[in-house]
């Protein structure tokens, strides 16, 4: 006889990214909260489980989950290693907890409880001989007839630590001597308190088109050329050029700042200059004009001549698609184990998501930056297909109700189950006006909030720390003398640079969880809308961040935060808050920002 169906419903699992379409994201260590609605008709009392395995184990873990309220569910899993996890639901009418549970309430009343007993032994299959026997009996295992999965195998992505907590640092290798030159500058990175060191593409430049200073479109004898026109007569993706020194002295900077606990980050920019080696052997994968040119990329009314982009719907799409994936394949082979992609939302989101599926199987440690300034929604479709980290609007947001509504978006909202934001006050291609007018307070106030709103956050560098703050010209956001075009030589000890600064934010930053992840996030009433003022706890480690967005003036309000004694980080002030509002006032002309380790009662 066929049993009848299981009566038990298993709704709302979470998390899960669009019906369980895309891995949630996690790092190793942290724990992945399950959240499930499960109920049944009648009065039948319901259990639940949480089913989790690494993905290439057989066998699932069972952990009971907890009842909280409303049919409400919750269990946890802990992921340690990389690669993936699956997990699902279970749940099932169970006849023996509701028997035991009725009978507590007749024993409680008073009744007869011997044709009960009789019934738990039948349940039980041995004899129950009283109420205490019976309270002390453990619950059988479900009948399978009663028991139903949720009707997904829902998947998680465990990434290394620095995918959730990294800092940044960008820098042109040629302006420091080449890869040797880099080695020497190690240490200064590692004063400051960086873990990633970001490198732009590192390959041959093309000299037909080439760019000359400040974009021109026609370079100068001894133009340097843009690193992202790459491809040369040298080689191309898979080429070092000969200006930065050879792969062996590559290979030598990666494990000298592995040394150092940082990691080199790589630009991989899928385009090529007019001289790349790809053009004469796969002409197949450009697109090609009626005159019989090769169709350069264009964003109108820009026009980059010195660039081609790869055509990705070309009949060669596979062979195309394979030699892609072959570029970071390469550079894994030499010790890169990060990388930044260039523009990752003009190639097609299929190709990412074989892609980096493909790596990440081979390679789960590599991480994945997508330098995506573009529509929400095509960054966050880029984030689910398997990047580990993005760029953010945060470039953007200086006013105090829009870096409240963006750091709430980025922290709190459902999406960071697979976005992580990673803020970068400027990058070589982004001097915001911000900057241009706001001398140091502006470079401090922005440096302040990206590395204690975000846990990953970046600059580039030394243009930050020496406060470059020239534009091209009036209204654009391009430096003047832009260092994509030509060789700067940086004073690193120049009077004014703000790294002591950076230095101190990055020591608060490795020395308090807190400021690890991004989740905990939380914003405190000031009633001056000059000030803003967040928080962030793990455990008993808590930091409090008040911050004058005002780069000209002092402020000053009062915070609801409190009772606690607080501990300025960056100023090493000290000062006990006895009640639940406290004054603050902040000098753009001294330190604009207090970072407080808090102490509570």
């Amino acid at each position: 006889m066929q049993a009848a169906p299981a009566r038990v419903v298993i709704e709302s699992v979470r998390p899960q990214v669009d019906g369980g379409r895309y891995p949630v994201k996690r790092v190793i260590g942290e724990e992945v909260e399950v959240h499930v609605d499960v109920f049944a008709d009648g009065h039948d009392a319901v259990s639940t489980e949480l089913l989790f395995k690494y993905s290439e184990e057989k066998e699932w873990q069972r952990v009971p989950m907890e009842f909280r309220y409303n049919d409400h569910w919750v269990a946890s899993f802990r992921v340690e290693k990389l690669g993936r996890y699956q997990y699902t639901v279970r749940g099932w009418t169970d006849p023996f907890l509701t028997w035991k549970r009725d009978l507590k309430k007749r024993q409680e009343a008073g009744q007869d409880l011997s044709i009960d007993l009789q019934i738990g032994s039948q349940l039980l299959g041995s004899e129950i001989a009283d109420f205490d026997a019976a309270m002390a009996t453990d619950l059988p295992a479900p009948e399978e007839s009663r028991s139903k999965e949720f009707g997904k195998i829902l998947e998680v992505v465990v990434e290394p630590v620095r995918a959730r907590f990294s800092s940044w640092y960008e820098l042109f290798p040629r302006s420091f001597g080449g890869f040797k030159g880099v080695i020497d500058v190690l240490p200064y990175v590692e004063k400051l308190g960086f873990n990633v060191l970001y490198l732009p593409p590192v390959h041959p430049i093309g000299t037909t088109a080439r760019k000359g200073k400040n974009n021109a479109v026609s370079a100068k004898p001894g133009d340097v050329g843009s690193p992202w026109a790459i491809g040369a007569k040298e080689g191309g993706h898979k080429a070092i050029n000969p200006e930065l020194g050879t792969l062996e002295d590559f290979q030598l900077l990666v494990k000298k700042a592995s040394e150092r606990n940082i990691q080199v980050a790589l630009d991989i920019a899928f385009q090529c200059s007019p001289d790349h080696p790809y053009v004469k052997s796969h002409p197949e994968w450009f697109r090609w004009r009626p005159d019989g040119t090769v169709q350069y990329a264009e964003n109108p009314p820009k026009k980059y001549q010195d660039i081609y982009p790869f055509e990705f719907e070309t009949e060669a799409w596979k062979s195309l698609w394979e030699e892609l994936a072959s570029v970071f394949e390469h550079w894994i082979g030499h010790g890169v184990k990060i990388f930044r992609v260039d523009n990752p939302h003009t190639k097609p989101f299929e190709f990412w998501e074989w892609c980096i599926s493909r790596i990440k199987k081979k390679n789960p440690e590599v991480i994945f930056l997508a330098e995506a300034f573009t529509r929400p929604r095509i960054m966050h479709k880029l984030a689910k297909l398997g990047f580990s980290q993005s760029y953010t609007y945060f470039t953007w947001r200086n006013g105090k109700q829009e870096l409240t509504e963006y750091f709430t978006e980025v922290s709190q909202h459902e999406s960071r189950e697979y976005f992580r934001p990673n803020f970068w006050p400027n990058t070589p291609d982004i001097l915001h006006e911000t900057l241009q007018h706001g001398g140091r307070p502006a470079f401090i106030v922005r440096a302040v909030l990206a590395a204690t709103a975000a846990a990953n956050y970046g600059i580039y560098g030394p243009a930050y720390e020496l406060q470059e703050r020239t534009p091209r010209e009036p209204g654009s956001e391009e430096y003047l003398n832009s260092e994509k075009y030509e060789i700067k030589n940086w004073d690193l000890g120049r009077e004014g640079s703000i790294a002591p600064l950076i230095e101190r934010l990055n020591s608060i930053r490795n020395q308090n969880p807190a400021l690890q992840s991004d989740w905990s996030l939380k914003f405190h009433p000031v009633d001056n809308d000059q000030l803003i003022a967040f928080s962030k706890k793990e455990k008993e480690n808590e930091i409090l961040v008040v911050v004058n967005l005002d780069i000209h003036r002092p402020q000053s309000g009062w915070i609801d935060f409190g009772p606690g004694v607080v501990e300025d980080l960056l100023s090493g002030g000290r000062y006990e808050w006895t009640g639940p509002r406290n004054y603050i006032e902040l000098s753009p002309h001294q330190l604009p920002a207090h970072v407080f380790r808090v102490a509570r009662p």
